[in-house]
């Protein structure tokens, strides 16, 4: 008799849930530069949960200002999913080079999974 078990999550870092404005800058199909405001509803140390006027492919690099602190910062896009609202897709992204300081938000340290 085969067993259900439930889903594990794993993630790298906890996220934080928050609404942060952001313009997202990518190219499009055609190679032209293109810009659009969105914002982060949920961050981590390593990347994001966007929602934005955006549908880039799986793996496109964004570049990525946060609206608080005038940061930027390249990310990859590693899911898009179209949602119901107004033509948003929701974009989850990792940061290419992790900074604790983008977000403008303390991330408590954590101590390393032992699940199996």
């Amino acid at each position: 008799m085969a067993s259900i078990s439930p889903r594990v999550e794993r993630r790298r870092a906890s996220r934080v849930l928050i609404r942060i404005p952001i313009k997202v800058f990518s190219n499009d199909f055609a190679g032209q530069r293109i810009h659009a405001s969105a914002e982060a509803v949920a961050v981590s140390r390593f990347g994001a949960l966007l929602r934005a006027p955006l549908d880039p492919a799986l793996g496109a690099i964004l570049e990525i200002l946060n609206g608080l602190n005038e940061q930027a910062k390249e990310f990859r896009v590693i899911r898009v999913v179209t949602t119901t609202q107004d033509g948003l897709f929701e974009l989850g992204v990792e940061m290419i080079q992790p900074t604790t300081a983008f977000w403008g938000i303390h991330f408590p340290t954590e101590a390393p999974r032992t699940d199996a």
